[in-house]
């Protein structure tokens, strides 16, 4: 009689691991890090190394003496890194990057019990967790300068140049043609900004080569830049003058970043189909809201982290029907 072997599921396994799907993401990430060293050079290449060190020793620091246990994945903390480093203005000190990366592994993901058990984008949380206690350094933006380093300014990011030059009273349509602030020009290179946001090209190219991989699935991506154009339609239409394109909203800022790279996270991302689509529209609307109401030009970063927080609940409630139920 044959021995019949009992095990605990999952019965059926995958020689996908978590590292192979980091290290895609890497690999797509690789243009926007490309360009935005072209563009901005050493200090770049500073805030990534800063960035990447301090998120694998913080990491490591804490699951090897507080927990007692070695690292699950250092190809995700590694991701982690690069993501904030790509969130943060390309004329920005070391010690933001060093902060950042703190704040990033040890608050947001290692007090919720490390891999796998944020419940925060811990990029997304670095980054927000700066602009809030270090609103000059992390508003301070760079004018690209290639390998020789960056010519630091109090300039103003496209969406923050639209949105000052609204409050004087001047039309959005003036606004972008004076400054050459063409949505379309963000495809290329779009000065000012963080340093991931140079180039809205190298992040599409990024996202093909996820969808080709099939790391991830197009829905969240495509539903909050549907989102996000459809709403914006509808308010340029109604005013053109007071609010901005779809065109120059999807190219601009962090959105590409946010939308393709952080808002997709397995970890803080709903599981079904259902709860992506609701997950990608709240983004959506609130990233409109905020940048067309709010007091930041910019709200991909507090859009994604309040729609973190609704993930929980998108995954009770939006379940799929039980086989033969």
């Amino acid at each position: 009689m044959a021995t019949l072997t009992v095990s605990p599921a999952p019965h059926f396994q995958s020689p996908v691991t978590t590292r192979h799907l980091m290290n895609d993401v890497l690999i797509a990430l690789s243009p926007a890090v490309l360009v935005s060293l072209l563009f901005y050079g050493w200090n770049a290449l500073m805030l990534l190394a800063v960035s990447v060190a301090t998120c694998l020793l913080c990491e490591f620091l804490i699951e090897r003496y507080l927990r007692h246990r070695e690292v699950p994945s250092y190809s995700a903390t590694i991701l982690t890194g690069v993501l904030l480093a790509l969130n943060l203005p390309p004329a920005a000190s070391w010690w933001i990057a060093f902060i950042g990366g703190i704040a990033a592994i040890a608050i947001a993901k290692m007090c919720f019990g490390g891999l796998g058990q944020n419940i925060f984008n811990p990029a997304i949380f670095g980054r927000v967790f700066l602009l809030v206690s270090f609103p000059v350094a992390m508003t301070t933006w760079a004018a690209p300068a290639g390998w020789l380093g960056v010519d630091a300014f109090s300039g103003a990011t496209p969406l923050a140049a639209v949105s000052e030059g609204l409050r004087q009273g001047i039309p959005a349509s003036q606004i972008i043609a004076e400054g050459g602030l063409s949505g379309w020009k963000a495809l290329f290179a779009m000065a000012g900004g963080s340093v991931g946001e140079i180039s809205a090209l190298a992040l599409i190219a990024g996202f093909v080569y996820l969808l080709v991989r099939r790391v991830i699935r197009p829905t969240i991506p495509l539903t909050i830049l549907g989102t996000v154009a459809l709403l914006t339609t509808i308010f340029w239409l109604i005013n053109p003058d007071k609010f901005t394109g779809p065109v120059f909203n999807l190219l601009s800022g962090g959105l590409l970043l946010g939308a393709i790279f952080m808002a997709t996270d397995y970890v803080t991302s709903p599981m079904t189909t259902v709860g992506m689509i609701i997950y990608g529209v709240i983004i959506g609307v609130m990233t409109v809201l905020i940048r067309y109401f709010g007091a930041y030009p910019e709200g991909v970063s507090f859009a994604i982290l309040i729609a973190n927080m609704t993930v929980p609940l998108l995954n009770k409630y939006c379940k799929p029907k039980r086989f033969a139920a």
